[in-house]
């Protein structure tokens, strides 16, 4: 690691110059969406204002596979407002699409942010009863491992919760490994230590059950980001996960996440194989 600059492979902002007006599309977009889009719902999972999730349905019926997409910033940045406007593709492909918000650092840890979406997601399951799709983008990537990884009966056995309650994961330039964030300027906000770091990575976590994830990430990322997504598909694999490694072709970081407002991109024709495959 020490000859590698992890704070030019980690700084997204510093690699992409135009990742304001990404950013900027990115909310008028989706404030563009949720002001036509009649089908939403909202489920209010804590007492903070952040924890909250925007459900969007393809019609009225409430009868649709369900997913849960987890936003990115580095645990420290945006909310679900962000990226209303993805669930229309996810909707035009049979899916519904929830947004989970949760707490940001430095107010709060990375562990207690894996345990704010985790809450989500029980709170999604005791409204809807049914499988959940999970999938995000960047931090949200490492959030959908964590919930994959996540043992659900262990978890809460008194809550009497399916093993398989989310069985099936996509990421999108996601983190896995933790440690490389230590020495860089990610990590102001983070305050992660080498220990915590490890302890916090999905790469190492055991898996409780029979998973899938796909690992997605933008071709023109670093180096970086590509071995987080190829060494995850690959370890995940020798652990019996059904794995795969998909690289979106000229893609950075911000515009990796495009192709999933486009109901026939293969990002988003997977994603809606994955949930249906749920019912």
């Amino acid at each position: 690691m020490t000859a590698i600059d992890l704070e030019a492979e980690y700084n997204n902002r510093a690699r992409v110059p135009e990742h304001p007006a990404i950013i900027a599309k990115w909310k008028s977009d989706a404030e563009m969406f949720r002001a036509a889009h009649k089908n939403v719902e909202q489920d209010v999972y804590g007492p903070q204002p952040r924890l909250k999730t925007d459900i969007f349905w393809p019609d009225a019926s409430r009868d649709a596979p369900l997913a849960l997409f987890i936003h990115g910033g580095y645990w420290q940045a945006l909310d679900p407002s962000f990226f209303s406007h993805l669930a229309k593709a996810a909707n035009a492909n049979g899916v519904a699409l929830a947004l989970c918000g949760y707490n940001l650092c430095p107010a709060v840890s990375v562990g207690l942010i894996i345990e704010e979406v985790r809450v989500a997601v029980f709170s999604l399951w005791r409204r809807y009863r049914r499988r959940i799709l999970a999938c995000g983008h960047s931090a949200g990537g490492h959030l959908t491992a964590c919930l994959l990884a996540t043992d659900w009966r262990e978890w809460s056995a008194e809550r009497d919760l399916p093993e398989d309650l989310i069985s099936a994961g996509l990421s999108v330039s996601g983190l896995f490994d933790l440690r490389p964030l230590v020495p860089t300027t990610v990590n102001n906000a983070l305050q992660l230590d080498e220990a915590e770091a490890a302890r916090l990575s999905p790469l190492h976590w055991l898996l409780s059950g029979k998973r899938t994830l796909d690992a997605w990430v933008g071709g023109v990322e670093s180096a970086e980001y590509l071995r987080q997504s190829r060494t995850v598909a690959e370890a995940w694999g020798k652990q019996g996960a059904e794995t795969a490694y998909c690289e979106i072709a000229g893609a950075n970081h911000f515009t990796a996440l495009d192709p999933l407002s486009d109901p026939e991109s293969r990002i988003s024709q997977r994603l809606a194989a994955l949930a249906h495959a749920l019912r």
